[in-house]
């Protein structure tokens, strides 16, 4: 009877045990959520982009004639002033080369000039004895005529014949200059580029008064040299390109048209990444009305739209950065001192509406909220919550209204 009584104890305590083991199994558990919270802080809405710098005026110094420009010998970085410092040197267009019978009637057209310019001589001196007789009868008739020997008739004569070799005088005076002309021209024809010791015998100093000096148009840097050795040019090729980056530089962004139209001339921008300590002060200067197509790195087909950013110019000009630099702008397109903010992990839509699972004790309550800005970080809560509520996030799908939740631990 004993051994009876102990088995049935021993069976009832083991389905005792089992029942307690299933339903410890089985009972409801909280739900492990990530709990925030519900805040009132400054909130900002971004519109983040990488955008480069740039001289807002640079200028290109091109060739003003064709000719051969001399090495250029300054540097990128060399500060220059505006209508002093000579950027670079430039001699007029050698004259073309010329073939064998060119040459022999350039030749032929030298001797021939020279020919002209002994004769002019010739009719020179002839005119000089001319006009030294003419001068001499007419001295010795006006005597003759003041004593009453001669006629005014001859007195006449003798005034024409002197005025008539003044005049031959001056013509072949006249003539000698034409001819001196017509032999420098056609010697001109013979003249190459290393000639110039042919017109004096200054040498050098002919040499370099034939040089073109180019100065700078504006004060600043020298940006960068497009053309830096000695080769021939055409007019209006470019050498290079200066301008001032102390007070003349601006950041272009390229923004997505979308957002381009949310961004306005006096937008407040944050420059930050652009390799020196902090963030730099900018506003948004221009949204230019035209757009573009162009490709991202994936190959999908935007369309932008060029915003120009000018920094403060309060502040002095942020040491380092140069023309063509990149930089990431910040434009801030709302902002609030004291705005009522919710985590953006913790909304969903339920059906048109946002909503969010509110903690309430231990137990997840579905609450509809009304959203005004979202940065994808922070909401602004217009209505619905109140600050120090909290909210669940990253809701999982099996979540529902009512389910019992507890904070997940952090490890």
């Amino acid at each position: 009877m004993a051994r009876k009584r102990s088995r049935s104890f021993l069976t009832v305590a083991t389905v005792v045990a089992l029942g307690a083991a299933l339903t410890f199994a089985f009972w409801p558990r909280p739900a492990k959520v990530d709990i925030g919270s519900v805040t009132t802080e400054p909130m900002r809405v971004t519109i983040d982009e990488e955008g480069r710098t740039r001289v807002r005026d640079a200028y290109v110094i091109s060739t003003p004639v064709a000719g051969r420009l001399l090495r250029v010998e300054v540097d990128p970085g060399d500060p220059v002033k505006k209508n002093e410092t000579i950027v670079a040197q430039m001699r007029p267009t050698n004259p073309a080369v010329l073939d064998v019978r060119s040459r022999e009637q350039a030749r032929f057209a030298e001797a021939a000039a020279n020919a002209a310019l002994r004769l002019a001589r010739a009719e020179l001196n002839r005119a000089i004895a001319d006009k030294e007789m003419a001068d001499t009868d007419l001295k010795r008739i006006r005597t003759l005529h003041q004593k009453g020997t001669v006629s005014q008739v001859e007195l006449d004569r003798a005034v024409h014949e002197a005025r008539a070799t003044q005049a031959a005088f001056d013509t072949a005076e006249a003539a000698i200059e034409v001819r001196q002309a017509e032999l420098e021209n056609a010697r001109a024809q013979l003249m190459g580029f290393d000639d110039q010791q042919r017109l004096g015998t200054t040498g050098a100093r002919a040499g370099q008064a034939d040089e073109i000096p180019i100065r700078a148009p504006i004060t600043g840097q020298v940006l960068r040299i497009i053309q830096q050795s000695e080769t021939t040019l055409p007019v209006g090729a470019a050498i290079m390109e200066v301008g001032n980056i102390d007070s003349d530089l601006e950041v272009l962004v390229e923004l997505l048209s979308t957002d381009a139209v949310q961004v306005a001339p006096g937008d407040h921008v944050l420059i930050e990444k652009w390799g020196g300590p902090g963030t730099l002060d900018a506003v948004v200067s221009r949204v230019d009305p035209w757009g573009f197509t162009k490709f991202s790195a994936l190959g999908v087909e935007e369309q932008r739209v060029n915003t120009i950013i000018r920094f403060d110019d309060s502040k002095p000009a942020p040491a380092g950065l140069g023309h063509g630099f990149r930089v990431e702008a910040r434009i801030i397109v709302w902002e609030d001192s004291s705005a009522l903010i919710v985590p953006s992990s913790a909304l969903f839509r339920e059906g048109r509406d946002w909503a969010v699972f509110l903690v309430e004790g231990d137990t997840a309550e579905l609450r509809q909220v009304e959203i005004g800005h979202n940065n994808g970080v922070q909401a602004q809560v217009v209505k619905g919550l109140e600050s120090g509520d909290r909210v669940i996030l990253y809701p999982a799908s099996g979540l529902s209204d009512g389910m019992r939740v507890a904070q997940r631990e952090v490890q």
